[in-house]
């Protein structure tokens, strides 16, 4: 059977960083991203890391140093594709507003 792949926001990253598993406070977490990142059962794409760059902070130096290797591009048709594609599902939905 194959094991999910979970694909991380920039969310997950910031706020442990800055909340509950600041670096100093809980290394295991941080060990555990990059044993499952390099399991292949986490990962992220490359405009998350585009943004956790432009912090210029720990938790940039530790994406550029311990994890990123996990960034899959999000430059390919076929991601672009399904994008399009999710986008029109939303547009099509009343309950989604600009707002």
């Amino acid at each position: 059977m194959n094991s999910p792949v979970y694909v991380l926001d920039a969310n997950v990253f910031m706020e442990a960083a800055r909340r509950y598993y600041a670096f100093d406070l809980a290394p295991g977490f941080w060990q555990g991203l990059q044993q499952y990142a390099a399991t292949g059962r986490i990962k992220s794409v490359d405009r998350i890391k585009q943004e956790l760059d432009r912090g210029n902070d720990d938790l940039a130096d530790w994406v550029n140093a311990e994890f990123k290797d996990a960034f899959a591009t999000t430059n390919r048709q076929d991601v672009i594709d399904v994008y399009a594609r999710i986008m029109e599902w939303v547009a099509g939905r009343s309950q989604y507003t600009d707002a």
